[in-house]
């Protein structure tokens, strides 16, 4: 690990004023867990780091009639624990559970979440995003068991690692970005517009500037039922292979707005639309599950070795509308 400057501002302002220089020159240190392994691995070698351990309105948990509002250094053991979320947001409850280290829920934050770096043991290993050799892509030649079967007609087939993602976009929540650019302040965009599928190794998986950072995540309540269900190899440390998160409103027995959001099968979180369509204004039970199950695995495109996570979206998206209805 390359030597670097660490610096732990007090107020927000601050902070974004020490994210100076091009993408990665200067890094958010939040909990640590992935940059801190990244630096490890050579990923990124920052020249700062800006700690925001020391900015107490980035640690507060805010309810009002309209809106539940977390800042991004809340921790996700935090997030799980706080009533106002345990009542009103069930999927993101499990989302934080599905973490299986209790470290991991203790050190890790609702920002480093939404902004870890992907899995890919391609990217990971030094060789970049978009791996190819010889013009062949090493991923779609090589062990994919794990990357994307959405989204994945371009060079991008890793698959966005956040636990928060797919329920925060079903819930509608909004991400506060602090910007340290000419406009200043606060800019505010939708949980599911948040995420972006970079084009080189040169962008990240977030609209985040160089000089932007995460303050804080606003969930509309609005009494929507909600539910997140993971498909797991077992309980332990690693990411799932699919989740599936979903949002709507119950009125006079029938869902309405409803909204079907899947985690690692692409390089964001992935809105099943024809899925969530169906959902409108139809009597939740095992026959409409099943329907939103198959619609939501349309389009998939599977790699060579990841067919089976077709199989695993039906299943998580069949049993979290069911326990949606529940909830």
């Amino acid at each position: 690990m390359k030597s670097f400057e660490y610096v732990a501002p007090e107020s927000i302002q601050e902070a974004v004023g020490f994210l100076t220089g091009g993408r990665g020159e200067s890094e958010v240190l939040a909990g640590g867990m992935d940059l801190i392994t990244s630096m490890k691995q050579g990923l990124t070698e920052p020249k700062r780091l800006v700690s925001l351990k020391n900015i107490p309105s980035l640690k507060r948990i805010e309810v009002s009639q309209e809106e539940v509002t977390i800042g991004s250094m809340v921790s996700l053991k935090d997030l799980a624990a706080h009533p106002a979320v345990q009542r009103q947001f069930p999927s993101l409850v499990t989302a934080v559970k599905g973490i299986g280290s209790a470290q991991m829920r203790a050190l890790g934050t609702v920002g480093g979440d939404l902004c870890q770096r992907p899995r890919c043991w391609f990217f990971r290993n030094g060789m970049g995003l978009f791996p190819i050799k010889d013009g062949v892509s090493l991923i779609e030649e090589g062990d994919n068991r794990y990357h994307a079967i959405f989204g994945n007609d371009g060079p991008a087939l890793f698959v966005s690692p956040s636990s928060l993602g797919p329920a925060l976009a079903a819930l509608g929540a909004k991400v506060n970005i602090a910007t340290g650019s000419s406009r200043g302040g606060i800019r505010t965009v939708s949980a599911g517009n948040f995420f972006k599928t970079p084009s080189s190794d040169q962008e990240r998986e977030t609209i985040l500037g160089s000089n932007d950072l995460v303050e804080s995540v606003s969930i509309p309540v609005s009494g929507l039922k909600n539910a997140t269900y993971e498909v797991r190899h077992r309980s332990g440390l690693d990411w799932p292979y699919v989740t599936a998160s979903v949002a709507f409103q119950a009125k006079g027995g029938r869902a309405d707005g409803g909204s079907i959001v899947l985690g690692h099968v692409a390089p964001r979180p992935w809105p099943a639309i024809h899925a969530s369509n169906l959902l409108n204004g139809s009597v939740i039970d095992d026959d409409l599950a099943e329907k939103c199950a198959e619609a939501a695995v349309r389009g998939a495109r599977p790699l060579s070795r990841n067919g089976y996570k077709v199989h695993m979206v039906k299943a998580a998206v069949k049993r979290a509308v069911l326990a949606a209805a529940q909830s």
